[in-house]
């Protein structure tokens, strides 16, 4: 499936929070969301990534902007992971089953290693791309590009 590129739109979707919750994007009308994609829980730049949307929890709030955090993991690896990094606010979403079909979706899941890309990307209220990056598996993205783009 072709990556996502800025001007595609994604439209709504729902999957399982590590809170056990179904975060349903509907919900967040009005409001953009950042899919923060990394490839697997309890790895370190994994968990870098994730502690800096929380971190800036406030920060997106300001800029109307729902951040969530994605992978592949089930929702009792993202739960206990979540628990251990300290992280209450930000939803940290399993895209367990289908096996990264948000990812499939997007364009980002690599199959022969069975997880998604590092990526953000950023849809606005109309669920439409407006910030697509992959980035090199083993480099933390740079939360502040995130935030200065929705400045």
């Amino acid at each position: 499936m072709a990556r996502i590129q800025v001007g595609d739109v994604f439209g709504d979707f729902s999957l399982k929070s590590h809170t056990d919750t179904v975060v349903d994007t509907t919900a967040l009308a009005g409001k953009k969301i950042l899919l923060s994609f990394h490839p697997l829980a309890w790895t370190e730049v994994c968990a870098k990534q994730m502690q800096s949307l929380e971190a800036n929890l406030e920060t997106f709030r300001s800029l109307n902007t729902v951040p969530l955090g994605f992978s592949v993991d089930s929702v009792p690896c993202k739960k206990a992971w979540a628990k251990s990094l300290g992280i209450e606010k930000v939803d940290l979403l399993a895209d367990f089953w289908p096996h990264g079909g948000i990812a499939s979706k997007l364009g980002i899941f690599i199959d022969k290693l069975g997880f998604s890309e590092r990526a953000n990307i950023i849809l606005d209220e109309q669920r439409k791309a407006i910030f697509v990056k992959v980035y090199p598996i083993r480099e933390l993205p740079d939360i502040n590009e995130v935030l200065d783009f929705l400045r």
